[in-house]
C-alpha cells in the first residue's frame, strides 16, 4: 500500500514539475492571463506574485498564480489521462480498509427520512387570523 501511495505521487510530481517548468519559463516576470470576473484588490496579493505595478487591475494574473490556478484546475483533465488510479488521491482515500468499516451512509439517511415522516408539527398560532378578527 505505501509503494502504490509513493508510485502515484511521483508520478503527479513530474507533470506538476513539467507545468510548472513551462509557466515560468514561458511567462517568467510578466502578466500571463486575466480572470473572466472582476476581483478586488484584496486578490491581487496572491494572484500578482512578482508583478509590482499598484495600477494593474486586479483581475490580471501572474505566472507564478497561473500556475497554481493550473495545479488545481486540471485535476480532471490530469485524472483522464493518467487513469483514475494514478490521479491525485484525494485524503479519504488514504483510510486504510481496516478503519473504513463506519456506518452505512444509505441506511443513516433511509433511517432519518424515515423520522421525518414520522415527526408531526404542531402549529401553536394556528387559526390565529379567526380568533384575532373575532377579537376586534
Amino acid at each position: 500500500m505505501m509503494f502504490d501511495m509513493l508510485k502515484g505521487n511521483l508520478t503527479n510530481i513530474v507533470p506538476m514539475m513539467v507545468i510548472g517548468g513551462w509557466i515560468n519559463w514561458t511567462f517568467s516576470g510578466f502578466v500571463a492571463t486575466k480572470v473572466p470576473f472582476p476581483l478586488t484588490t484584496r486578490f491581487r496579493a496572491m494572484l500578482q506574485r512578482g508583478v509590482e505595478l499598484s495600477t494593474l487591475d486586479a483581475s490580471w494574473v501572474s505566472s507564478a498564480s497561473w500556475y497554481f490556478l493550473n495545479f488545481f484546475g486540471l485535476r480532471s483533465v490530469l485524472t483522464l489521462i493518467l487513469g483514475h488510479d494514478e490521479a491525485v488521491p484525494d485524503q479519504m482515500n488514504f483510510v486504510t480498509p481496516s478503519l473504513d468499516a463506519g456506518p452505512d451512509p444509505a441506511k443513516a439517511i433511509k433511517s432519518e427520512w424515515e423520522a421525518l415522516q414520522i415527526a408531526h408539527h404542531d402549529w401553536k398560532l394556528d387559526g390565529i387570523e379567526e380568533e384575532m378578527i373575532r377579537q376586534t
